[in-house]
């Protein structure tokens, strides 16, 4: 084959594999932006686009995939989450507390138990972010797996759990999102603060211009896979922080305990040290202080922790059984004050 005749068939290939990859772009899914900002409710997950396979939770392109330092219990439940944030736009870092998402954005986190080919999905819950505030949505995974539906009045199902063995789990209704996603009764994210994301990751998204800065005081919330290892006031407050502070701070639906639990707050009482509760009832279960220390045990903290009945359990929502590991690190926590 001469020259000529070999450039044009490089040049024919070329076209030819330009062209396949154009087809491949076109055929990738697209987060839809409507779906997001319009008003209502759509009705499956599929509407969004957030997944190019959603049984396998392979997210499109835009949807990234983050974790957290220490994360919510939800009864051993595995955490898918995601965040996508539209072309063109950008969050704004807020020190070390929870990123500002332009509208548009959306936070999106399966739940899941097993593994493999065991793994099941239960549950997506979706926050939108569109212009008139934030909106939460669960969806809930069918039992064949290829399809999760709009659950707007919640649901109980009999999950079948690799810790806790067989377990009544609640998907939240819409209104019970409101709950714990609740600050002076508008509705928020509480689970991508600056403190509880890694430097890695906030550097990329600075690298990808989805984030204006990476804050100083960010990734201070220590990593609950070592707990064991990290100081444990630091692995108590974080814990409280991540699983109580959202409605017990002001503003929050619990506020009228008096208790805040923030990272942030520096105040003994505030925080329950020698703290009596605001009304004594079956909750305190006969204990005088919501953290006695250096004696979990006559702490009323400890107490509702290890607690499963519905009317003392805390939290209220978002669990049905008592996290072992949780209770350990409070316990720890107050055995060492003096």
């Amino acid at each position: 084959m001469g020259k000529a005749g070999f450039c044009l068939l490089a040049a024919g290939a070329l076209a030819f594999g330009s062209a396949i990859a154009a087809d491949a772009r076109r055929a990738m899914p697209v987060v839809s932006d409507e779906a997001i900002t319009r008003p209502g409710m759509p009705r499956t997950l599929e509407d969004y686009q957030f997944f190019i396979h959603a049984d396998a939770q392979m997210p499109t392109m835009g949807v990234e995939p983050y974790s957290l330092n220490t994360p919510l219990y939800s009864d051993g439940a595995d955490k898918l989450r995601f965040v996508y944030i539209p072309a063109g736009k950008q969050a704004i870092a807020d020190g070390e507390g929870l990123l500002q998402f332009p509208v548009g954005s959306a936070l999106i986190k399966t739940f899941a138990f097993g593994e493999g080919e065991d793994r099941r999905l239960i549950e997506t819950r979706v926050l939108l972010h569109r212009e008139d505030g934030w909106i939460a949505l669960p969806y809930r995974w069918n039992e064949e797996q290829t399809e999760a539906k709009l659950a707007l009045v919640g649901a109980r199902l009999e999950i079948d759990t690799p810790d806790h063995g067989t377990i009544s789990y609640r998907i939240p209704n819409k209104n019970q999102c409101k709950q714990c996603h609740s600050i002076d009764g508008t509705l928020v994210p509480i689970g991508p603060k600056a403190r509880n994301l890694s430097h890695e990751w906030l550097d990329h998204r600075v690298a990808t211009g989805q984030l204006d800065t990476r804050p100083e005081h960010s990734d201070i919330l220590p990593d609950w896979t070592q707990r064991d290892h990290a100081p444990a006031d630091q692995a108590a407050r974080a814990y409280l922080d991540v699983n109580c502070a959202h409605c017990h701070r002001p503003g929050g639906t619990a506020s009228n305990s008096g208790l805040d639990l923030r990272w942030e707050q520096q105040d003994l009482t505030a925080i329950g040290i020698m703290k009596r509760p605001v009304a004594a009832g079956r909750g305190s279960g006969g204990l005088n202080f919501s953290i006695l220390p250096a004696d979990p045990s006559r702490s009323i903290m400890v107490h509702r922790m290890r607690s499963e009945d519905p009317g003392v359990a805390m939290p209220e929502l978002g669990k049905s059984t008592v996290d072992e590991d949780g209770v350990a690190i409070v316990e720890r926590w107050i055995a060492e004050m003096k």
